[in-house]
């Protein structure tokens, strides 16, 4: 299969990858035929890229670490969890998310098993959830980023739960900031971001007290916008003072909201996402940190029309474990010409090589 921008899309094509809400109902099964009424559909629906099937990409599998139905039922139950919260009184909000934390618990613990029986990079993929509430999608993103990223610095069975759990609720805090701010589909004034800042804080006050989760997740929630060159919120924190497991979810927390379509600006693709991250690797985020991340997480999806520096066309066929940043890919062009015999290389196996653009609008000739 083939990831493509909507914005070539045409009819005849054929569905990839099933879309759900959600719900965790099926908005477009995979194997539809594309029509005109399906393409208005998706615009509306403000879908970017979706997967086709196409003979350049016949037999490339897009294989997700957490199975659709464990991660449709995990933003489900993270979705009620976090509305008995937010309808809760302010001065009953600790009490209720005190009574909820076991469910917290159990959705991490299964975040968890997924993350670590993966003997793969984690595969982040593209529009293929819609979801009305960005926090409660959010907060499972952020969770199966952090997990993945203390995974491969080595953090012990117990500390990644502990890390899981912060980054489950990093950003609980926001439950008590207005919705209208929160959903406003335009930029926010200074006025308003100064009141979304107030989140980091809600966020500890709610945790520190409670009876069943470590004090060292408040401090997640307090701590996950401090940045190591002390340019962060809300207390502008140095690298020695932040803990070690909010620069874990900082990043974390960044990467996926630079992949999520907001309402007021379009998504990236987790390649271009990464490259914004590494301009602060050292500055704003913890070098170890970084590193691990860009070792754990897929920088171009199977299923990537990519340019090579020489000229060639190529679709990513499979992930490199060794190296994410250079994965296999199938050569499919030549001088722009279709080959008829396709190949393929590790890109680990070709130094002088390198991608040099992601071709999502890329149609080809024949078709």
């Amino acid at each position: 299969m083939r990831l493509i921008s909507i914005n070539v899309l045409m009819e005849g094509m054929v569905v990839g990858r099933t879309i759900w809400n959600e719900a965790g109902h099926p908005l477009l099964h995979k194997d539809v035929v594309v029509t005109s009424r399906i393409i208005d559909r998706l615009h509306d629906l403000n879908i970017q890229y979706l997967y086709i099937e196409d003979e350049i990409s016949k037999g490339i599998e897009v294989i997700e670490t957490i199975a659709p139905a464990k991660r449709l039922q995990a933003v489900k139950n993270i979705t009620k969890s976090f509305n008995e919260v937010k309808q809760a009184k302010s001065t009953q909000a600790s009490y209720v998310l005190d009574q909820q934390s076991k469910v917290i618990g159990h959705i991490v613990d299964d975040i968890m098993s997924s993350v670590l029986d993966s003997e793969d990079i984690l595969m982040v993929l593209t529009d293929a959830y819609l979801y009305d509430e960005y926090l409660y999608h959010h907060s499972f993103q952020v969770t199966m980023y952090s997990i993945a990223i203390a995974k491969e610095l080595g953090y012990s069975h117990e500390d990644l739960r502990l890390i899981g759990i912060g980054a489950m609720l990093h950003d609980v805090g926001k439950l008590l900031v207005p919705t209208e701010i929160l959903s406003k589909p335009d930029k926010l004034t200074q006025e308003e971001f100064d009141v979304v800042k107030n989140h980091s804080r809600y966020g500890f006050d709610l945790l520190r007290n409670l009876h069943s989760v470590s004090l060292l997740v408040a401090h997640c929630a307090f701590q996950h916008h401090e940045r190591a060159d002390g340019s962060g919120y809300p207390r502008g924190l140095v690298a020695t003072e932040i803990h070690p497991f909010a620069k874990i979810i900082a990043v974390a927390d960044v990467f996926d909201a630079l992949t999520s379509t907001r309402t007021y600006r379009k998504k990236m693709l987790p390649s271009d996402a990464i490259q914004i991250i590494e301009k602060g690797r050292g500055t704003q985020f913890d070098e170890r940190v970084y590193d691990a991340f860009k070792r754990s997480i897929v920088h171009y999806a199977n299923g990537t029309v990519v340019q090579l520096n020489d000229g060639n066309r190529a679709i990513v066929s499979k992930q490199n474990i060794i190296d994410a940043s250079r994965p296999w890919l199938r050569i499919f062009e030549k001088e722009e010409n279709l080959l008829l015999a396709t190949y393929e290389i590790c890109l680990s196996d070709y130094p002088a090589l390198e991608i040099t653009k992601i071709e999502i609008d890329f149609v080809p000739s024949a078709e």
